[in-house]
């Protein structure tokens, strides 16, 4: 059966409340379209500048606000919600960056914590250390849904294509790309990198996405995205705009896809690369 979904853009700061109600009205207004499935963005629940507004902030999942709303929303509506990911307390100095999962009962149907930390600089741009915060996580995810079975990602994810590779290969027909892209990397890769993964995988993509000045001086990218398993992108919400984009998943197009291109299935051995000399 075809399914709606739906990506929601969001403008995350540090504030969890103005957060929260952002997404919450967002989400409502998704369902009340008929989604079955909402997406929102990495950090949804806070954002902030330098490692210690997280430790400051970050609570056990079993105790977390934003997990408690997101499950009491999801029960509610009927709705199976993807919180792109929250800051969780998983030790005393630890905390991961962990998509949550809710379905329809309000249940956690599956977590992820982001594996491929942000550690890099851009070009213009202070580097960012995102391991200073966060600790790696070292699982692939994917979970069935009434609209498909979902594999799980965030953000720096997108530019570790194996990753991607697994999850179609463990069943995934739906990618999941919550992120926080800046400006200066998203004009130049964030389209081409989720088509890409799309096509390569025959998979629909799911890309909901932060938008403006989250931070001062450090912005967004927006365009939140959903790309079909050909590579089309079927919805695009722009680089600024609060609000939320939706699209069709349909099975059938999956198949025609992976039955015209079955690159999943023509793997073949082979000794890894060494430097000829």
């Amino acid at each position: 059966m075809v399914s709606k979904v739906a990506c929601i853009q969001t403008s995350t700061g540090p504030d969890f409340e103005t957060n929260w109600r952002q997404s919450e009205q967002l989400i409502r207004q998704a369902h009340a379209q008929g989604a079955a499935l909402v997406a929102l963005p990495e950090v949804v629940d806070f954002l902030d500048e330098g490692s210690a507004p997280f430790q400051a902030y970050a609570q056990p999942q079993s105790e977390h606000i934003a997990a408690r709303r997101f499950s009491q929303l999801a029960a509610e509506l009927k709705v199976w919600i993807l919180a792109g990911s929250v800051t969780v307390r998983v030790q005393p100095a630890k905390l991961a960056n962990r998509a949550l999962l809710f379905d329809s009962q309000g249940r956690i149907a599956a977590h992820y914590d982001k594996i491929h930390l942000f550690d890099t600089g851009v070009v213009g741009r202070k580097a960012s250390t995102e391991s200073n915060t966060f600790a790696p996580g070292d699982r692939a995810v994917v979970v069935e849904t009434p609209s498909g079975r979902l594999g799980l990602s965030i953000c720096y994810d997108i530019r570790f294509p194996h990753l991607y590779r697994d999850l179609a290969k463990a069943g995934a027909q739906i990618l999941a790309v919550p992120a926080n892209f800046l400006q200066i990397t998203g004009a130049a890769h964030w389209h081409v990198l989720l088509r890409a993964r799309a096509i390569e995988t025959g998979t629909y993509v799911i890309a909901p996405a932060q938008c403006g000045e989250c931070r001062p001086g450090n912005r967004s990218f927006g365009h939140s995205l959903i790309v079909d398993p050909w590579g089309e992108v079927l919805a695009d919400a722009g680089p600024d705009q609060v609000g939320f984009v939706m699209a069709d998943i349909s099975p059938q197009r999956i198949a025609e896809v992976r039955e015209r291109i079955r690159s999943l299935s023509h793997d073949r051995p082979y000794q890894p690369a060494t430097l000829a000399v």
